[in-house]
């Protein structure tokens, strides 16, 4: 399997606005153009989701993620560097982003991807992807690409073959947020 050829492929099909199936730092995921309103609909009709529940996005660098947040506290920044677990970050005041990504709080999920096939994804986007467990909306998320519903491959516009054999599942990501007060809280560990 050429990963090049794949991360070329998922890049041409978010670039023409279609929805993808695929593995990322921590359990499969459906992502697209985080900044496409209309490909963030497709995932939200394809898992049958309510819009009051956002999606988690993927920046591949926290540069990225200054182009979609307000404000990064100085603690948050030195924590994305150091975390040993993926890691999503509750900001407040995004920015540069669709109302369809947006919580109805007024605030976005963003994680930093350490896991390179995600990582050459959104270089060559050069944006950020939506990023949300691979599973009709109520339903049990699975870890690995053989418990994925075959509901959910083909309302895909692509599927992709790398890590497809992997049998390990990897934790989902830790959340945190900010306080008003400046303390960091733990939303799940």
């Amino acid at each position: 399997m050429d990963t090049f050829y794949e991360v070329e492929k998922v890049v041409e099909v978010i670039k023409e606005g279609g929805i993808v199936l695929y593995p990322t730092d921590t359990i499969w995921g459906i992502g697209c153009d985080a900044t496409n309103p209309t490909a963030v609909e497709q995932i939200y009709n394809l898992k049958k989701r309510p819009k009051e529940k956002s999606f988690i996005l993927l920046v591949d660098s926290v540069d990225m993620l200054k182009n979609y947040v307000e404000q990064i506290h100085p603690r948050i920044e030195t924590l994305l560097d150091y975390h040993q677990r993926p890691l999503t970050i509750i900001y407040d005041q995004p920015k540069n982003l669709p109302q369809e990504v947006i919580h109805n709080s007024g605030t976005i999920g963003i994680r930093l991807t350490h896991d390179p096939f995600c990582k050459q994804i959104i270089q060559q986007l050069g944006r950020p992807i939506v990023s949300t467990s691979a599973n009709l909306s109520g339903q049990t998320f699975s870890g690995h690409f053989g418990g994925v519903s075959s509901e959910i491959i083909i309302g895909v516009d692509y599927v992709v073959r790398h890590r497809q054999k992997e049998k390990q599942v990897a934790p989902p990501s830790v959340i945190m947020r900010m306080s008003d007060e400046e303390e960091l809280i733990l939303i799940r560990g």
